[in-house]
């Protein structure tokens, strides 16, 4: 079967024939890829700043139809030959017995998304850049009537961690509870943020979408322009030229002087990897708001203690989500619409791909097997 292989770090990707995976075994299935998504970790993989070894096949956000199973699949998972999923990375053979395994908030019985002894398809273990692959039957997902493996491909890393972001903590969104909520996006225009952006809006929110870049804004007014009625709940923010304070004033009023704190949005999500981005949005919070990081960058962020400490502003992290989560938000955007803006490559044009991706090309990048 053909591959995509990343050989060395900081060289393109390899095509070559490689040996289809045996017949999967315990938990396991076979699965016929027919989308794989390029993600932001994919990037900083194959730059060598991670800690898995080469060679490796690389993504760890694809979609395709279950062409065999083995005998330990359970029949509450809904899965059967002939099935189309989607798979994110996380988490191949989970250990069954450590903190996260036995308390994993009604995921499938000892297994763990966040166990650390599991495997990550496409960095520890090979991903979808192949034509088949071997993949955890408690990490996957049925894809819903109405969406392509390409529709889903997306959702698979990026998709669930904006989703988990907006579950998280006193953001807790659900259908229809983000009604009176505002939530600010930074990094609104990128791959997670567009459809953080077309998750808010949906489940009622009024969102702020900030970024700073040509591609990410225009992508951003499509994406707006494509909520219909929903689209004045949005409210576009090019942080280069507009101050922080005046977008604050402009989405929650003028505030009472010396009340300033009641004023601003109820949530901020930080998605770039800027000590920028997280000021600005620092600034648009009301107190005792949240602010969830999604981003890491290497260096890490400048966190100002006044705001957790004077302004009660709370402050948490994400990391994918579970498999119920996984489940839930493939639901969400089958019926609500929510599809990531996609380009699509043949596996064969996967260093294009790549190379696009550093040029700054906007929305998702995907292989389509099909090409």
């Amino acid at each position: 079967m053909r591959a995509q292989v990343l050989e060395a770090f900081n060289t393109p990707y390899v095509l070559k024939d490689v040996p289809k995976p045996a017949a999967p075994t315990g938990h396991d299935i076979l699965v016929q890829v027919q989308a794989a998504s390029y993600c932001h970790t994919d990037a900083v993989f194959a730059s060598g700043a991670m800690w898995q070894d080469l060679p490796r096949v690389g993504s760890h956000e694809f979609a395709g139809i279950i062409v065999s199973m083995g005998p330990n699949v359970s029949k509450d998972l809904g899965l059967a030959v002939g099935r189309a999923v989607g798979v994110p990375g996380r988490a191949f053979h989970s250990c069954g017995t450590c903190y996260e395994c036995r308390n994993n908030d009604g995921d499938p019985e000892s297994y763990g998304v966040y166990c650390v002894k599991a495997g990550n398809l496409g960095l520890s273990r090979d991903g979808g850049f192949q034509e088949f692959c071997i993949v955890d039957s408690r990490q996957v997902a049925p894809i819903p009537a109405g969406m392509t493996a390409v529709d889903t491909a997306p959702l698979m890393c990026a998709g669930l961690t904006i989703w988990n972001a907006l579950g998280t903590g006193r953001v807790g969104l659900r259908k229809g509870g983000g009604d009176g909520l505002t939530v600010a996006i930074s990094g609104a225009g990128g791959g997670l943020g567009h459809l953080g952006v077309q998750f808010a809006a949906r489940l009622g929110c009024n969102v702020v979408a900030i970024d700073a870049g040509d591609a990410a804004l225009k992508l951003l007014h499509e994406v707006v322009q494509g909520l219909g009625s929903l689209s004045s709940k949005v409210t576009i923010v090019d942080a280069r030229t507009q101050k922080a304070e005046d977008v604050r004033r402009a989405v929650s009023g003028q505030p009472e002087p010396g009340l300033e704190g009641e004023k601003g949005v109820d949530a901020l999500l930080v998605l770039p990897e800027a000590q920028q981005a997280l000021e600005y949005g620092m600034k648009l919070i009301k107190d005792h708001g949240i602010c969830v990081l999604v981003s890491f960058p290497k260096e890490g962020f400048l966190i100002q203690p006044r705001d957790l400490v004077f302004r009660h502003i709370q402050m948490t992290g994400v990391l994918v989500g579970r498999n119920h989560q996984l489940r839930a938000m493939l639901n969400f955007a089958a019926q609500e619409g929510v599809r990531a803006r996609t380009r699509t490559y043949s596996l064969e044009q996967l260093n294009q791909l790549v190379d696009d991706y550093h040029d700054g090309a906007s929305g998702k990048l995907v292989v389509d097997m099909t090409q």
